[in-house]
């Protein structure tokens, strides 16, 4: 048998993003690290079900490849609802856990308040007219 290498999700959108060079770049490349914190919450023990099938509808959103803004037709811009998605869940999670409990899984040097508030604000700005259909689509509200 041939030796296959697999790659994790999170190398693979990091390629993806690797020499985008556009008018969201300031926060489309926290894309990865923001889906990497996803599923180091998901891996820990004390995180309830609620919050972990909150966690598993935006992961699924991520790899949907035919969601709101697909990654297919608009490239890396694609990223900008699966982030935004991302935020909206993380943020969930910072009013049950506490943003200690974010922090202390983040690995990148940015700072992780930075990160969420500058990235939260600024992929709301653009799905802005699609909030509800992305959060709806996703399974986050009725």
């Amino acid at each position: 048998m041939e030796d296959v290498e697999f790659k994790d999700f999170y190398d693979i959108i990091r390629e993806n993003l690797e020499s985008y060079d556009g008018d969201y770049e300031d926060f489309i490349n926290y894309g990865p690290d923001l889906f990497k914190l996803l599923t180091d919450v998901l891996n820990e023990n004390d995180v309830s079900s609620n919050i972990r099938l909150k966690i598993s509808a935006a992961i699924a959103y991520y790899v949907a490849p035919f969601d709101i803004i697909p990654e297919t037709i608009y490239g890396p811009d694609g990223y900008i609802d699966d982030i935004f998605v991302c935020l909206y869940v993380l943020k969930e999670i910072e009013d049950e856990m506490g943003f200690e409990f974010l922090e202390e899984l983040w690995e990148c040097e940015t700072d992780l308040r930075e990160v969420v508030d500058e990235c939260y604000v600024k992929s709301k700005d653009v799905v802005n007219d699609k909030i509800h259909h992305i959060l709806q689509y996703v399974g986050l509200i009725e």
